[in-house]
């Protein structure tokens, strides 16, 4: 029992000894009956909560402000790519729900990326970075689309040379990291833009006030779906605060998916190319649910045009079951629930 529900408790004693003096005997067993119907309520609602598969986001803690403020800016600064065309937002925009809404997205001199670009929303809680999972930290993973040839296409000298030039993110950088006499380098830039990145969280979405005990935030169609996803087995991928993105899982468990491809990319691979085991063939990090309303089209590949067009796939290939549409729109329906506020997110959105 948490300091604050024992002042609550305290308080609600003190309110109870005015409401008595103040109402009829005929109405101080009512009032009183019903205090503490509500109490239970409350306290049924957190421990409900407590033994779902799904848990609420909490705002992150402990965030550098000067260094979100600086990672913002390096986060839409086109320098970081060879020749000043695109930016880190150009795959992933915050307007868009963090992703580009593309199957594949597009860099420098028209280079097509080998996979789905991933929503950069929430992305500080997953467990690895990228669909194969071959970064641990979000700052491992500014890496690999500023080097990547086909993305960003940049040295990490040719980075750093750009920046130095400008007076302001010189006196920014000095300012932070005021104990290496390297202020601007490609350590504290990948710092930046993480620590940017981990303060993108989407919290009080419609379902995270449902679990919090609001039954009102979400509606019986989305209250349904949610039963459906936890009974038919979707849960046991997307679970967790971020309903996913803490797991590896391979695509086509009861049946394959890509047998009806015409060819397997390197991108259809997945944890393979990182490990070189065959175990891990086609086995990908399972992605968060948490932005998909706002992020078509889906799968690693972008081949799922519509959120109900992916979860016909999860049926049959990760499932091998039926389902009658009026589940799957109901699980369509929950997953729209899960989109949550960020600034970042409505100020772009204007």
């Amino acid at each position: 029992m948490t300091l604050a529900f024992l002042l609550s408790s305290t308080h609600s004693r003190q309110k109870r000894k005015s409401i008595q003096h103040a109402l009829p005997n005929s109405l101080r067993k009512y009032t009183l009956h019903s205090l503490f119907i509500s109490s239970l309520f409350i306290v049924a609602s957190s421990l409900y909560a407590d033994y779902e598969p799904l848990k609420p986001l909490e705002a992150p803690k402990n965030l550098n402000m000067l260094k979100v403020k600086l990672g913002e800016r390096l986060f839409h600064d086109v320098r970081l790519s060879k020749d000043d065309s695109i930016a880190c937002a150009g795959c992933h925009n915050l307007a868009l729900g963090g992703a580009d809404n593309k199957a594949l997205s597009v860099g420098i001199n028209g280079g097509v990326g080998g996979v789905n670009s991933p929503t950069v929303y929430n992305s500080g809680l997953l467990f690895r970075q990228f669909w194969d999972g071959r970064a641990e930290t979000l700052e491992d993973q500014v890496d690999g689309p500023v080097q990547e040839k086909v993305e960003m296409g940049s040295l990490w000298s040719e980075v750093v040379s750009k920046l130095y030039k400008d007076k302001t993110y010189s006196d920014e950088f000095k300012a932070i990291y005021k104990e290496d006499d390297n202020a601007i380098s490609r350590q504290h830039i990948k710092d930046a833009i993480a620590e940017f990145e981990r303060s993108l969280v989407t919290v009080n979405s419609p379902f995270d006030q449902y679990l919090k005990g609001n039954i009102d935030a979400i509606d019986e169609q989305a209250k349904e779906g949610y039963r459906l996803f936890k009974r038919y087995g979707c849960a046991s991928c997307h679970q967790g605060a971020n309903v996913g993105g803490n797991m590896y899982q391979v695509f086509g468990v009861i049946t394959s998916y890509f047998e009806k491809q015409d060819e397997i990319t390197v991108g259809d691979k997945g944890r393979f190319n990182v490990t070189g085991k065959l175990a891990d063939m086609h086995r990908f990090k399972v992605p968060s649910l948490r932005m998909a309303a706002l992020t078509p089209p889906y799968l690693h590949n972008g081949k799922a045009e519509t959120l109900r067009d992916a979860v016909d796939i999860m049926f049959e290939h990760q499932l091998g079951r039926k389902a009658p549409d009026e589940d799957k729109e109901a699980i369509v329906h929950f997953i729209k629930t899960l989109v949550g506020e960020h600034p970042a997110l409505k100020q772009e959105g204007k």
